[in-house]
């Protein structure tokens, strides 16, 4: 069985609109050259600077619970290979059908080489040219307000509390992320080894899920670097 095949069987795709977009955008586009043999592992892989490409189970589970539709603008936090971006892309674009008027998505990654890198994988499926995917270098966790606001915001990397001793999960997400969500709008990002949907009820209301048991590289800010 094909890998879309198993993550549909395994219960990790479940929306149409979804599996399309894991359909068309191949994984193995996003890859480093001489990795295209290994696209179809379920586990992620290295793609240098010390990030990796996420495994595909986390990757649809993630954009499962984001709920991406056609039409809106998503903020694409850590984009590394770009393969998140043209998922996105696809979907917000209205996918085969190709809305006149679609979304669009906004990539975000801090170092410059990686930033180029998922550009020109981005470019292959000609979301870069017709302004589908606009990328950007620089430091995701202040969002981009020029942009702002977003129906959704996705972050492939993990937040880490800069205090041990905070434990509202809240206060664990930058600020700007929540300042730049519409209300209704939804963030799934990693923190520590959870991944958290956080939902907007109102300026100061979000509501949050949690589901455990994951590992993902930490999200990098200049500070980091």
């Amino acid at each position: 069985m094909s890998l879309v095949g198993d993550l549909i069987s395994g219960g990790w795709l479940k929306t149409e609109r979804i599996i399309e977009a894991f359909k068309a955008i191949q994984r193995k586009d996003f890859l480093p050259e001489g990795m295209e043999n290994l696209a179809d592992l379920d586990q992620a892989l290295p793609i240098g600077y010390g990030q990796t490409i996420s495994q595909p189970l986390v990757v649809a589970f993630m954009i499962e619970l984001l709920d991406p539709r056609p039409g809106e603008k998503i903020l694409d936090i850590g984009s590394g290979s770009g393969w998140t971006s043209a998922l996105l892309a696809y979907i917000v674009n209205g996918g085969e059908q190709k809305l006149k008027e679609g979304g669009q998505v906004i990539a975000i990654e801090i170092i410059p080489e990686l930033k180029e890198f998922g550009e020109k994988n981005v470019s292959k499926y000609n979301f870069v040219k017709r302004g589908i995917v606009k990328f950007v270098c620089r430091d995701g966790t202040k969002g981009y307000e020029s942009e702002a606001p977003f129906d959704k915001i996705l972050a492939s990397a993990a937040v880490y509390p800069r205090d041990r001793f905070i434990s509202d999960e809240e206060k664990e997400i930058p600020n700007a992320w929540r300042k730049q969500l519409k209300i209704g709008g939804k963030i799934v990002v990693p923190i520590r080894n959870s991944i958290w949907l956080f939902t907007k009820e109102s300026e100061e209301e979000f509501k949050k899920n949690e589901y455990p048991g994951f590992i993902f590289v930490p999200l990098i800010n200049k500070n980091s670097l």
